[in-house]
């Protein structure tokens, strides 16, 4: 007849006279909380990277993790760095009553950006506007860009077409939204 076996303590059970071979080892578990809490982190990062991809200190981190991960960022978008290089208004040569705006602007922010959309108001001799009108890249470009960014140090030329307000504006002034 077989003798019955004593019973086993699980290992949940185990206590401090329990053998030290039966007993987890203490710092796997850790090993195990710390790959979970920094996969939480990576998903929060991924998770908020449209927002954190606009802070300048962000975006280099974002760039590199999204190129391992096969993720994509929202262009950059820094209005307030492009710049106006030239602009010249005249009249139209072929067209009565038509002016013809001819400006050129610089990308100065330090990574590419969406095209953005331009601004051009008429002012008086108060500086009150006399006109405003938003163009998107198609109109001012006289076509839809050949890419969807425009490159750091890109120049880029835009003619545009507007009517004469007449002898009441003085002023142009371009802003990029």
């Amino acid at each position: 007849m077989l003798s019955p076996m004593p019973p086993r303590t699980p290992r949940f059970a185990a206590t401090a006279d329990t053998p030290a071979a039966a007993r987890p080892l203490p710092w796997g578990w850790w090993l195990v909380a710390l790959g979970l809490a920094a996969g939480l982190m990576l998903q929060l990062v991924l998770a908020d990277r449209a927002r954190l991809a606009r802070d300048p200190a962000w975006r280099p981190q974002l760039e590199t993790v999204c190129g391992l991960l096969r993720c994509s960022l929202p262009p950059w978008h820094e209005p307030d760095a492009f710049r106006v290089t030239n602009r010249e208004v005249r009249p139209h040569p072929t067209a009565p009553g038509t002016l013809l705006v001819t400006t050129s602007f610089r990308n100065d922010a330090r990574w590419p950006q969406a095209w953005p959309l331009m601004e051009v108001a008429l002012h008086d001799l108060d500086g009150q506007a006399l006109g405003l009108r938003r163009f998107e890249p198609a109109e001012y470009l006289g076509s839809p860009p050949a890419s969807r960014l425009i490159e750091p140090g890109q120049s880029v030329i835009a003619t545009l077409e507007i009517l004469d307000p007449g002898k009441r504006a003085v002023a142009f002034t371009f802003d990029f939204y």
